[in-house]
């Protein structure tokens, strides 16, 4: 059997339009730069208050799209129930034995919502476990003897939600913003979208107020104008210093 394609980085949202709304600049500029991307949502936001799980699966497809990873999964663990248990750390390194991400970009560890904190906690911890080889997971009728090899990404990012912290790296992502609003626009029952036909029932939320995509926009500016870019999005590296034996190359950019 052949061997899948690499897989260089992988975005984990505890929702589908997490990713798209903290991180969809920075994986529409990976897949531009020609890497191999996959988005895995944890659930499938049945307790939005807003939409509906169907439309939402609708919506995150159609996000998908306009973004162009290579794959998006969804784990379908309970919305407003993510337990860092052995069977989810199981899923989840099931997904990175298979997928051999060598980045993953992850939900910040605090956040207002406590399903980002959970999914950050859940997601680190399975791939620590990940790495080791006498851990075995059960991947039923899929080519096990893949899923089994351990595998530890090298790298982890949070990447910024609704609590700010210093940033260990800023991405320059100007040139995708567009099409990174547009992932984000195709929630439409979730982010502002005057031509929404919301029930009876559906109040407006922390995400759909008309002020919210303004917030996006104006904190991308903010962190653009640090590296000296338009729009920027903040990430904190989780592994603390990074190593260079050659500074020139390591910051071999060009300056702000």
């Amino acid at each position: 059997m052949s061997e899948p394609a690499r897989t260089n980085v992988i975005a984990f949202g505890a929702h589908p339009d997490d990713v798209e709304i903290f991180a969809g600049g920075t994986v529409c500029s990976l897949v531009q730069h020609g890497y191999r991307v996959g988005i895995v949502d944890l659930t499938e936001g049945e307790l939005g208050s807003r939409g509906s799980r169907e439309l939402r699966s609708k919506e995150s497809a159609a996000a998908t799209e306009i973004m162009g990873v290579a794959f998006r999964e969804n784990l379908g663990l309970s919305d407003g129930h993510i337990e860092n248990s052995l069977g989810n750390r199981n899923l989840i390194i099931e997904v990175l034995r298979r997928h051999r991400p060598d980045i993953l970009l992850i939900p910040a560890a605090e956040c207002r919502h406590p399903d980002h904190g959970a999914a950050s906690t859940l997601i680190s911890e399975a791939a620590f476990y990940s790495g080791l080889r006498k851990i075995i997971v059960s991947t039923g009728p899929a080519d096990t003897s893949r899923s089994e090899r351990a595998w530890r990404p090298a790298h982890i990012l949070h990447y910024m939600q609704s609590i700010p912290f210093e940033p260990t790296v800023v991405v320059d992502v100007s040139f995708v913003w567009e099409q990174r609003m547009n992932a984000v626009l195709a929630y439409h029952s979730q982010v502002f979208d005057p031509t929404y036909e919301k029930g009876h029932d559906e109040p407006e939320t922390f995400v759909s107020n008309p002020g919210f995509v303004k917030w996006i926009e104006a904190r991308a500016r903010a962190f653009g104008y640090r590296i000296g870019a338009e729009y920027g999005e903040p990430f904190l590296y989780r592994h603390g210093p990074l190593g260079t034996s050659d500074i020139v190359r390591f910051l071999g950019q060009d300056s702000p």
